[in-house]
């Protein structure tokens, strides 16, 4: 639970501040994205110079939450470009691993600029002079809306409809068992700013390009049961992206499709990675704490969504995952 002073910290720390840069982890998801364009858009109605940064490319069906498309660090913006920042916001991220190439600018490059992170992960690296974190929130995107609530800081119908989008994508839909009172609570008030669930949906889950399409097929072919089918795998080699013509960030979110296997408790979905490495994304049901599984090489995240990179080749990957999984459905 968010401590009053917290909040209080924070705000101090946006009021003194001027040139504000808000950015999140590396492959961002719909919380992240949610919450970078809700304290956008907060703090500019605050009068404040502000300017969002992502680490890595937009998945497309987050594409309308932006006015324009946000830059992308150390391709559109370099680190000489940002020596009029003075406060740094970094949002659903605290950890040096999800902050490539960033990280050395926050640790040896930011010139004196002060960092904010609103964050609901374990994983912390406590990389924020401020740091408001709440591992109790089923998205960042709560705790985003609670600072403003504690601010009386206006909430627009665009930064209602971000944190919509927040909330519900790190919920799975509210399908997630992190779907508690105050998610429900927190969406119901959102959705008096005159948001159109129906169409948010429409936008993040019935808007596949052909090509991600044919990559989820490609996927459900590759799969794997194991531990009298407790345990869900499947992958994405290189020629899977290279012949259906997806990309990387097509991939989000299609782990949870093993999901409606009922017997399933715990599943991993293995990337090839051009530069030799696995990327792993790891679900459970809850039976099984897949954060344990990530941290165990250098990953993180929660019990229920977790990731970790991974060295080559994909059989080497598959067989570490499936023997930390092994161990915790026995424990």
């Amino acid at each position: 639970m968010v401590l009053t002073d917290d909040f209080q910290n924070a705000i101090e720390l946006i009021s003194k501040s001027q040139n504000v840069l808000i950015t999140t982890h590396v492959r961002p998801d719909g919380d992240a994205c949610g919450c970078v364009v809700a304290m956008t858009e907060a703090l500019r109605t605050l009068g404040k110079n502000t300017k969002p940064m992502l680490l890595s490319e937009l998945p497309q069906w987050y594409e309308f939450l932006f006015e324009e498309k946000a830059p992308l660090y150390d391709r559109d913006i370099k680190p000489d470009q940002l020596t009029d920042i003075d406060l740094i916001i970094m949002v659903d991220v605290n950890s040096d691993n999800q902050l490539p190439k960033f990280c050395d600018y926050l640790k040896n490059q930011r010139d004196g600029a002060r960092v904010l992170v609103l964050d609901h992960h374990v994983t912390n690296d406590g990389l924020g002079d401020v740091e408001i974190i709440d591992t109790s929130a089923s998205a960042t995107g709560l705790i985003v809306y609670d600072l403003l609530e504690f601010a009386g800081w206006p909430v627009t119908e665009k930064i209602a409809a971000a944190l919509f989008v927040a909330i519900s994508t790190d919920t799975g839909w509210f399908q997630f068992s992190n779907t508690d009172a105050r998610t429900l609570i927190t969406v119901g008030k959102l959705t008096e700013y005159g948001i159109n669930a129906t169409d948010i949906y429409h936008r993040l889950y019935q808007n596949f390009t052909p090509q991600r399409f044919r990559l989820m097929t490609r996927m459900f072919d590759s799969l794997e049961l194991h531990f009298e089918d407790r345990y869900a795998v499947q992958q994405l080699t290189l020629k899977d992206f290279e012949e259906t013509g997806a990309s990387y960030t097509d991939t989000e979110n299609l782990i949870d499709r093993c999901r409606c296997i009922n017997t399933v408790e715990a599943a991993a979905l293995f990337i090839e990675l051009e530069d030799g490495r696995v990327r792993c994304s790891l679900r459970s049901t809850g039976n099984v704490d897949m954060r344990l599984v990530g941290q165990k090489f250098g990953g993180g995240g929660h019990v229920v969504a977790a990731g970790v990179h991974l060295p080559g080749p994909l059989e080497n990957a598959k067989q570490l995952i499936y023997n930390a999984v092994k161990e915790q459905l026995k424990a």
